[in-house]
């Protein structure tokens, strides 16, 4: 299984580990503390020393009750920083919702498109069906990040959830989009409550019968504190744990922050006999 992208096509026979570069001051967990252009280049050098896979580079926050951000002022945060982070020899992500920021993060280069909203806001369709391999990463929200987390209400939620991403899946094929260049974000903490949360990932090998594979953040949500009675900065044990146990459930690419104490427990792991999906 390979996910194909702009610059490379990347190998998930194993697990791969997308390590997340917040550009913003407002983030939920790290907000702050790389919102400049020069922290944030560091930033994405260091995961990549820690061994991250890939790097996610987001301008705009998506916590709950986030305020939204001009495209002027994303695109300020995001380019400068996509343009040193495209020579540091892994995959870029970008992590927006606006179509004219995917097409001049394309055009500087970037490989992947990962949107929050999977491709509904007018054009951004057709700004990923008119690159040739980009990769694109399509998630699943109930509702709005301003206000999200008010009442998050399902019949089935895996059932809806893999509705919802088959169904953005097949438009993206409507455009002739091929399969390969997609993967699948459930959306853990986004329109959720934690019996969602961890129905998702109890049940993540239904989200494996859409053929796709999956891209899986737990990294520091709101999900751990709440099991754990950990705040945000506590949360390093709790988000490798969830991190194994969506790999374990068959999670090909995991979104985290901490890259290095995720990359050495996947060795510890894969040393032990474990793989993707399988048990010893």
């Amino acid at each position: 299984m390979h996910w194909q992208t702009s610059r490379f096509r990347i190998d998930l026979n194993q697990a791969r580990v997308m390590g997340i570069v917040n550009i913003t001051p407002d983030s939920f967990s790290d907000g702050g503390r790389h919102a400049t252009t020069a922290a944030a280049l560091a930033h994405c050098e260091r995961l990549v020393k820690e061994g991250a896979d890939l790097l996610d580079l987001g301008g705009e926050s998506s916590r709950p009750g986030a305020t939204a951000l001009s495209l002027d002022d994303e695109l300020g945060r995001v380019l400068p920083v996509l343009k040193g982070a495209i020579s540091l020899g892994v995959p870029v992500s970008i992590d927006t919702c606006k179509p004219a920021l995917m097409r001049a993060a394309l055009d500087l280069g970037a490989d992947i498109v990962n949107d929050i909203f999977a491709l509904r806001m007018p054009q951004a369709l057709d700004v990923v069906a008119a690159h040739p391999n980009c990769g694109i990463c399509l998630m699943h929200m109930q509702g709005e990040p301003q206000a999200m987390q008010a009442a998050p209400s399902y019949g089935d939620v895996v059932a809806e959830v893999r509705q919802f991403l088959c169904a953005r899946a097949h438009a993206l094929h409507g455009r002739g989009v091929q399969a390969d260049r997609i993967v699948l974000d459930p959306g853990i903490g986004f329109g959720k409550t934690v019996a969602h949360n961890l129905a998702l990932l109890a049940r993540q090998h239904d989200l494996l019968n859409t053929g796709y594979p999956l891209l899986v953040g737990w990294s520091r949500k709101n999900t751990l504190g709440v099991i754990t009675g950990r705040g945000i900065d506590g949360r390093l044990t709790a988000s490798v744990v969830a991190a194994l146990a969506a790999v374990q459930n068959g999670a090909k690419v995991i979104r985290v922050h901490d890259v290095a104490a995720t990359v050495e427990a996947l060795k510890v792991w894969r040393a032990a006999g474990f793989d993707a999906g399988t048990g010893a």
